[in-house]
């Protein structure tokens, strides 16, 4: 099998954007800049006294290579679970992510195929359901920042929410370039309490190649891993 020889039009443009100095602040840390970070301290232990037990909670769970819509020929490898956020995600997400602590996996092929999953735990079901929102909200209109390029054609579909926990939402986004590279890319953003969760596949091609019912799927999957 040849192996992935090179990023996809929609990974190099977001890479590209970030390198040119996008409003993205790629250098900041994600943890330098969380609400507790930025905030005084407030009940500090009295010199001498015992600490408070800390409360006990699992981290959530990532997807398995195996959760993954399936490859027609090449198997899924999953890496490590990272702090941070993906590049990737920075161009259409980065504004809603950069005050948040947040946890990564990547997924590859030995293709044209390559998938991530996000997850942030935030302080209250309500912040999380802000924040979902606001990820739903920003990559709606990420099309139209990419079209602003004009060797770039990029066009958005919404391929609805679903029933898991708090809900989820699937979108898609096709992105051509002049000289006649495109990638398409399937995104979802899910919740569970204070737990939100993004999910994303992409490779060359089209609204035709992509697996939006595996996707679904794997989404269904994401979210209910998250408790």
């Amino acid at each position: 099998m040849p192996k992935r020889t090179r990023a996809g039009a929609l990974t190099a443009l977001l890479a590209a954007c970030l390198a040119a100095g996008s409003t993205v602040t790629a250098t900041a840390s994600p943890a330098a800049l969380s609400p507790a970070a930025l905030s005084p301290a407030t009940g500090a232990t009295p010199a001498g006294a015992p600490a408070p037990a800390a409360k006990a909670s699992a981290a959530p769970k990532f997807l398995s290579a195996s959760q993954l819509p399936p490859h027609p020929s090449s198997s899924w490898r999953a890496g490590k679970v990272t702090d941070g956020v993906p590049e990737e995600y920075q161009y259409c997400l980065g504004d809603a992510l950069l005050a948040y602590d947040a946890r990564h996996r990547v997924f590859r092929t030995d293709l044209e195929t390559s998938a991530r999953q996000l997850n942030i735990v935030v302080g209250s079901a309500a912040k999380a359901k802000a924040l979902a929102a606001r990820l739903n909200k920003d990559y709606r209109k990420c099309a139209a920042r990419i079209d602003a390029d004009p060797d770039l054609k990029a066009q958005y579909r919404d391929y609805g929410s679903l029933p898991v926990e708090e809900g989820a939402r699937v979108h898609g986004l096709h992105v051509r370039t002049s000289w006649g590279a495109m990638d398409v890319q399937l995104l979802s953003v899910g919740r569970d309490g204070r737990t939100v969760t993004v999910v994303d596949w992409a490779q060359m091609g089209d609204f035709k190649s992509a697996p939006v019912k595996a996707f679904k799927k794997t989404t269904t999957t994401a979210v209910n891993k998250l408790h």
